[in-house]
């Protein structure tokens, strides 16, 4: 998804994107390799669709919190291998617990209102949803972060939603069902998720987040799962894996993407997980979007790539110290 447990891109959340965070320095002389990066962005937005796509293949079967659980308990042993080859073991006990228990609790309602959804629409109908979530980045930081969006920021984030009321259609037969509603949830807690990330990375590494992030949805979801636990079928066992694998690798791709490329520049193409989504639900389920989702799909992500371009405009103007107040 979208709302994946990644630290948030900077793009206004993504987030994640829901969150979507702080991409590692980057050395300008002997790192900044745009295509590389782009590559890596490319190839992380497809192995989270596939992560998202195992999940929705076993959301029929099992509980949202017990997905949520086995989604945690898949991924943390091979992030947990991942961090300690890159030797950033040290960096996990040194981490402001109160907001990691607060991005933990967060993370549970993204992702259990996430798989809620998976398992009643299509997969690229549920993502077409959540890229409103840097939008939502957006318009939260006004109140929680006091910071200043101008006119043409706000008609972005309207067009957006506008967006998304296209995809629901809560007047017609579309999606404007629980199950919509719990997928614009998720959204809005990969949003204040991604919030929290901000205030993470001032003092905690990327890798702490990720780390505790999945330990908290384990733990949190297995808590509430554990009431209605259902035996996980050896059919499920490959699939279960796969979300593990696609969800760690997926990690390193977007990893070595900031690392080598600047925020600005590689966070558009996060949208191209449409495009896999899409190919994912049409090979698996034999679903493709009807022309109502692709309308709002298209408008939500134009939004967010104007968006985009905005806060590269004020962010450089701000650098020459020519911004203007407020920023549009």
């Amino acid at each position: 998804m979208a709302p994946a447990p990644r630290p948030p891109r900077p793009r206004g959340m993504r987030a994640g994107g829901a969150v979507p965070g702080r991409a590692p320095r980057m050395n300008v002389q002997s790192e900044y390799r745009p295509g590389a990066a782009a590559a890596w962005m490319l190839a992380a937005g497809l192995l989270f669709a596939m992560m998202d796509a195992g999940m929705k293949w076993i959301s029929s079967d099992y509980p949202p919190f017990q997905v949520a659980f086995l989604r945690s308990a898949a991924a943390l042993p091979l992030v947990l291998a991942w961090i300690v080859l890159r030797g950033r073991a040290g960096t996990l006990l040194r981490v402001h617990w109160g907001l990691h228990l607060l991005r933990g609790m967060l993370g549970v309602a993204m992702m259990v209102g996430f798989v809620y959804g998976l398992a009643r629409m299509p997969l690229s109908t549920a993502y077409a949803i959540v890229f409103v979530a840097p939008l939502m980045v957006t318009a939260l930081a006004v109140p929680l972060l006091g910071e200043k969006v101008g006119p043409r920021r706000w008609a972005a984030i309207a067009a957006g939603l506008l967006g998304v009321l296209v995809v629901l259609r809560p007047t017609g037969a579309g999606v404007a069902t629980l199950a919509g509603l719990a997928v614009v949830g998720a959204a809005l807690a990969y949003a204040v998720a991604a919030i929290t990330v901000r205030k993470l990375a001032l003092r905690d590494s990327p890798e702490a987040m990720v780390f505790w992030f999945l330990v908290l949805l384990g733990l949190m979801a297995g808590a509430v799962a554990a009431f209605d636990w259902r035996p996980l079928q050896a059919a499920h066992w490959p699939a279960v894996a796969a979300v593990g694998i696609t969800g760690a690798l997926g990690q390193v791709a977007l990893t070595h993407a900031f690392r080598l490329g600047q925020a600005s520049q590689i966070a558009p193409l996060e949208y191209a997980a449409l495009v896999w989504v899409v190919l994912l639900d049409l090979a698996l389920w034999r679903a493709l979007p009807d022309a109502m989702t692709w309308l709002g799909a298209a408008i939500i992500i134009a939004s967010g790539l104007y968006l985009i371009r905005r806060e590269r405009i004020v962010a450089a103007e701000c650098q020459d110290g020519v911004a203007r107040t407020p920023p549009p």
